[in-house]
């Protein structure tokens, strides 16, 4: 049990946003062939309500989950942000509290070391 809790606390979640469903799935390539990320789920669309320039907006985006260990969240962060096309694009990891043991073992075998 040691063990797997370990493997959970290395692993997050990346989710990541945008209106532009190809420039998304091409990021989340870019990612997993950089083994910074070990896969990407996609949901399309999402619909987003926020504030931007002083005046809410009600947009189709698209979002991508991002399966990665916590030690390369900083890299993912800042790639993301770099091939991204807003100015202020929404990149948040979140934790996990748990898992497949074997799922979460896959993506620590599918990312680079940091």
């Amino acid at each position: 049990m040691g063990q797997d809790r370990a493997v959970d606390e290395e692993c997050c979640e990346i989710v990541v946003t945008d209106a532009d469903v190809e420039r998304l799935v091409a990021l989340t390539r870019t990612l997993v062939e950089e083994r910074l990320v070990a896969c990407g789920q996609h949901i399309a669309p999402i619909r987003s309500v926020f504030r931007w320039d002083g005046a809410v907006h009600d947009e189709t985006e698209a979002r991508v989950a991002l399966h990665t260990r916590r030690s390369l969240v900083e890299a993912v962060v800042a790639r993301a942000v770099e091939l991204h096309g807003y100015d202020v694009p929404c990149v948040l990891a979140l934790p996990l509290v748990g898992g497949n043991p074997a799922y979460l073992r896959w993506i620590a075998a599918e990312t680079r070391n940091p």
